[in-house]
């Protein structure tokens, strides 16, 4: 799949600004309608819906702005990352998210509901000519569909966790009543309910392995299933976003559905090897965007554009944006037996005295400490476009070492062909941990508590980084210990379990989505903005409101499109 090309011929290129033009099922003058039902044809659209994990766009600048991987949306507006760039002015829209400063007339919330709903139009577009073939005509047609199938989960998974209120529909909706589509058609839970359901039964005619990488397979499927029963497990408020329950039922089944990636699937030995080409299809790599480099397309191909503004200056002359917060910085301190310090963390900020994970330094570069294997100098506080604005920290995830024979020489500023993962199996058992410990059996505790301890052996046994000066010294005074038996009572566990997913997943655009899922987003969100103020004076228009900025509104250009049928989420007012 690294060979996918992002197509169709310009066949089914989204026409932007048009909140329509992604219903055009047929596509128009390359393709006739023979040719699109051969087997051909098929793959064409099979692989045009690929092509939309990386953005329906490919690699126009939209994608830039309206990230796929989510680093926009789940940690600039949480408490792990700032917007960083060139300033608050530079990519405003980005800083309307961070500072909450949103409505409905935001084009970047509107470009977001238009690029997801134009990548299940694609799912769409292939599965309406797989149901009008024959198993003669397309020998694996039964599993096309299925992958199908997932994608457009994936797809509408993200849609409900963005905006809560979607218009939901399948390959059967004629494009002329799209519009006649509600978006209160379905609840949340609803909505949840049938994007599980049709991940569950893609599950059972996927198989095991497929012969390309990046394909979806069976145990993608019932991943995927796992994360979002775990979502629908967490009743919510319809009015104010407040969890109410936990579905312990939904628990179970996700407890089922983890299980069944075990011996399929493993943690890699060094945290570290996530970021290298080497081991990115490797045990830990669920289900990832399969990226490349140098193949035949234009610039360096087809890379993460995603992260494009991302790089750090230094050496690899970057745009700077999406930075680590002190707050996400200070979170990795252990106390002396070390343990996460839950309550004071962010108390003191770390320095040279302070005992930290040694996840720390494998996730944000920080001044003075090596840089991966970066041999010409340590990380500058320079690397950072506006330190005056953001502070000091670089995000070290995702790149590879600018030595590195993998790395785009030049623009795109630290380009390279490293997959970005979906879903890895550490994922997988931080889910499984959380659905035991919510139940709260004895025995499931235990064993929640041995998950974790197990991510956190991880990290301990990884290379830790090296003093740049003295490699025979470590970088920091790193500490990491297990969870004790003693102690590990419901409620410990579940703070545990959430601040393991933080420091185990920070950056990986899965945060302010999980603070929502859990009901903690409207005590966390606030106590970070408040304390946010003293350290970064553009906190000090920041404003987080209860029950209305969990989610995103509907835009203006959506509700305009649908001739004034969609409803607005709680808190924004009407249209």
């Amino acid at each position: 799949m690294k060979k996918i090309t992002l197509i169709l011929l310009t066949a089914l290129a989204i026409a932007a600004c048009d909140e329509s033009s992604f219903l055009d099922i047929h596509p128009q003058g390359t393709l006739n309608e023979s040719s699109l039902n051969s087997e051909k044809g098929i793959d064409l659209l099979i692989s045009a819906a690929y092509a939309g994990l990386t953005g329906p766009a490919g690699q126009e600048g939209s994608v830039w702005m309206i990230p796929m991987t989510n680093w926009t949306y789940g940690e600039v507006r949480s408490d792990n990352a700032y917007k960083g760039g060139g300033g608050v002015g530079d990519a405003t829209d980005l800083h309307k998210l961070e500072t909450f400063d949103v409505d409905a007339t935001l084009g970047n919330v509107d470009g977001k509901w238009f690029q997801l709903y134009s990548c299940v139009q694609r799912c769409n577009s292939a599965l309406d000519v797989l149901n009008e073939s024959s198993e003669a005509e397309v020998p694996e047609r039964a599993v096309r569909m299925a992958e199908m199938k997932v994608l457009r989960a994936h797809f509408f998974f993200e849609l409900s966790r963005l905006f809560n209120q979607i218009p939901y529909f399948d390959e059967h909706v004629d494009i002329n009543d799209y519009a006649g589509i509600g978006n209160t058609e379905y609840s949340r839970d609803e909505i949840l309910g049938m994007i599980a359901t049709e991940l569950n039964e893609a599950s059972a005619v996927l198989p095991e392995t497929q012969a390309d990488r990046g394909r979806v397979n069976k145990y993608v499927a019932y991943a995927y299933e796992a994360k979002v029963k775990l979502y629908q497990a967490y009743k919510q408020d319809a009015a104010t976003h407040a969890v109410t329950t936990v579905d312990r039922t939904l628990l179970g089944e996700v407890v089922q559905l983890c299980n069944r990636l075990e011996g399929k699937y493993d943690l890699l030995d060094d945290f570290q090897q996530l970021d290298l080409l080497a081991y990115e299809n490797g045990r830990e790599s669920v289900f990832a965007v399969q990226y490349s480099m140098n193949d035949g397309t234009v610039d360096a191909g087809r890379i993460n554009w995603s992260n494009l503004l991302n790089a750090p200056k230094g050496p690899y002359n970057g745009d700077g944006f999406f930075l680590p917060s002190q707050n996400l910085i200070n979170a990795y301190r252990t106390d002396a037996n070390g343990l996460p310090l839950f309550d004071s963390f962010n108390e003191t900020d770390v320095d040279a005295d302070s005992h930290v994970d040694p996840r720390l330094d494998f996730i944000a570069g920080r001044p003075g400490i090596t840089w991966k294997t970066y041999p010409d100098a340590p990380c500058q506080a320079s690397w950072v476009r506006d330190q005056g604005t953001y502070g000091r920290y670089c995000t070290k995830r995702f790149f590879v070492s600018p030595e590195s024979g993998d790395m785009f020489a030049g623009w795109p500023w630290g380009a390279s062909g490293l997959n970005w993962q979906i879903i890895r199996y550490a994922d997988v058992l931080l889910w499984k941990a959380e659905a035991l410990i919510e139940t709260g059996d004895a025995a499931g505790l235990e064993e929640a508590r041995q998950i974790i301890n197990r991510i956190r052996l991880r990290a301990k046994n990884s290379p830790y980084v090296k003093d740049f000066a003295d490699p025979s010294k470590e970088a920091a005074r790193y500490l990491i210990n297990e969870y004790p038996a003693a102690g590990w009572t419901q409620e410990y566990a579940r703070r545990a379990l959430r601040f393991e997913t933080r420091l185990e997943t920070a950056m990986e655009g899965e945060r302010y989505f999980d603070l929502v899922r859990w009901g903690e987003a409207a005590a966390v969100m606030p106590q970070f903005i408040t304390s946010e103020k003293g350290r970064r004076v553009y906190y000090s228009v920041a404003t987080f409101t209860a029950g209305q900025d969990e989610y995103l509104p509907i835009p203006l250009a959506q509700y305009n499109f649908s001739q004034g049928l969609y409803k607005q989420n709680p808190g924004y007012g009407d249209f």
